[in-house]
């Protein structure tokens, strides 16, 4: 298996972006102008990639994906249509890059033989106090 770096500029012919109106900043202009970018990415369907990366897609992004497999992101910060596809762009970015990671195995460890010895004498010395706390 070769692993291969998935962005969004080997699938943007299999993305499709939707402009709509927005409900952030802009004041009157929010009821004019469609600034809000909607990107969506249907991972069942992809001709570019693998069977084990649709599989790999399909595992991390569970919760973002729609039950039809579809990833869908929004962006509507900016007045600008063109800064919110830049930023939903960036977000699809950021997304693939996050399911590509390999989370490294714990290596189990040992307690050092003086932190052992350590938490023991701190035990004896508690155990010593509580001893002439007590009644005779």
């Amino acid at each position: 298996m070769t692993s291969r770096k998935i962005d969004s500029k080997l699938l943007t012919s299999e993305t499709e972006f939707n402009a709509s109106r927005s409900d952030g900043p802009g004041g009157q202009n929010v009821n004019k102008v469609n600034s809000k970018i909607t990107l969506r990415f249907d991972v069942s369907l992809s001709s570019i990639l693998t069977a084990e990366e649709k599989d790999l897609l399909h595992r991390k992004l569970l919760g973002q994906l729609t039950k039809d497999g579809v990833l869908i992101i929004h962006a509507k910060e900016s007045r600008s249509q063109l800064q919110n596809k830049e930023e939903v762009i960036a977000k699809f970015d950021r997304i693939l890059i996050k399911a590509q990671e390999r989370i490294k195995p714990r290596k189990k460890t040992k307690p050092s033989k003086t932190s052992k010895e350590k938490r023991i004498t701190g035990k004896k010395i508690n155990a010593e106090k509580k001893r002439w706390r007590q009644k005779p």
